[in-house]
């Protein structure tokens, strides 16, 4: 068991996504720096092959990928992936999984995971939604902005399945809409800020 006693007032990215979504978190990964002292959360609500990004990511990262388990400490310069038919919560510092409280039609896990972001880290918060079928992640970037978070939407033009970033978009709370290279370049830019505040 790891200590909590750690600072844990690292910037959290959240990347939710779905359909079409590998091509943005592997665009997205290899365009951030290994040592930026951001952990990434990547929260992917297609069910059938959500645990196959901690296999094929890798390759795109000198970060280390980890599939999430339940009290995982969350620590910068990693990228954490959420396991299939979990909702993901985050209190104290670690992972929480619970069973998927929507086990049928399209999955919120995305809202889901932001709600608890919001509520319980202490750190800078950057949500992201990326390609994807349906809404999952915009009812929760409300309170990602009230929390204090940043809230990045792929561009449209960019994304396989523009649906998620449309709806995050539509929410009226998104405060770049970008392509995944620039993306990269936004959260190396906050975070650089956050690290000289």
């Amino acid at each position: 068991m790891k200590a909590k006693s750690g600072a844990k007032d690292f910037p959290v990215v959240c990347v939710g996504g779905s359909a079409g979504g590998l091509d943005a978190y592997i665009q997205l990964l290899q365009n951030l720096p290994p040592d930026l002292g951001v952990a990434i959360v990547i929260v992917n609500h297609v069910r059938t092959v959500s645990t196959m990004l901690h296999e094929i990511l890798p390759r795109y990262t000198q970060m280390p990928v980890e599939l999430i388990t339940e009290k995982l400490d969350i620590v910068p310069n990693h990228v954490f992936i959420i396991p299939e038919k979990r909702d993901l919560h985050i209190l104290d510092g670690e992972f929480h999984l619970k069973p998927i409280s929507k086990p049928r039609g399209w999955p919120d896990v995305i809202t889901v995971f932001l709600r608890s972001l919001a509520e319980n880290w202490d750190g800078k918060l950057i949500a992201i939604i990326v390609s994807g079928y349906d809404g999952d992640g915009a009812a929760a970037l409300s309170e990602i902005k009230q929390a204090g978070g940043i809230t990045i939407a792929q561009k449209l033009d960019t994304a396989k399945q523009p649906d998620m970033p449309e709806s995050a978009i539509a929410s009226g709370y998104i405060d770049f809409v970008l392509s995944p290279a620039d993306i990269a370049q936004e959260i190396v830019r906050i975070s650089q800020t956050t690290a000289t505040v």
